[in-house]
């Protein structure tokens, strides 16, 4: 961080010299070192083709999932110029509350979220997806998808095998809205 001469600057923590008093306490050594290690694995991912098996489970995953009515992907992956991550997908289930759906997975052993991963277990609908123009309604029936970079194509089978049932369970169950399925 660069200051300007003379530019008052307040410590967040108090108590120590360091950094001409702008900042108390030693620093966390251990976590440096864990993070240089993180970011040299991240990095050698890169090359390893771990992306490139990601995004083509995530692929499978997603083409799947959308044979199922009233489906669909949040964001886009026509356009070149959309990057999304490799492992990640958001796709809402309309006719469906997502947290119903997440307690469906959940019990057949499937971890998926109805938010971002910063905001899980908030009760409102994800602000992101509401920036992306849906309405509260389907930012509702979102559930997000993230593969681990353990993931193996059994993995995406075995949730391919449970979505259906699970989704086709809980539609039963919901009161039928008009325009909410097709």
């Amino acid at each position: 961080m660069f200051v300007r001469r003379g530019t008052p600057v307040e410590s967040l923590l108090v108590g120590g010299s360091h950094e001409r008093r702008r900042r108390a306490g030693t620093e966390n050594v251990a976590g440096i070192v864990g993070l240089a290690k993180a970011a040299e694995l991240a990095i050698h991912s890169l090359d390893d083709g771990t992306i490139d098996r990601l995004g083509g489970l995530r692929h499978k995953l997603e083409t799947e999932i959308l044979k199922i009515a009233g489906t669909g992907v949040n964001g886009s992956d026509e356009s070149k110029y959309v990057p999304r991550a490799a492992n990640t997908t958001n796709i809402w289930f309309d006719q469906l509350e997502g947290e119903a759906l997440v307690i469906a997975l959940d019990l057949k052993g499937v971890a998926v979220s109805g938010g971002s991963a910063c905001h899980s277990g908030a009760t409102e609908p994800s602000h992101v997806l509401m920036a992306m123009g849906l309405d509260k309604a389907r930012a509702r029936a979102s559930l997000r998808f993230s593969l681990l970079k353990t993931a193996t194509e059994a993995d995406v089978d075995y949730v391919l095998g449970v979505m259906p049932e699970a989704v086709e369970r809980l539609r039963k169950l919901a009161p039928v809205e008009a325009g909410t399925l097709g």
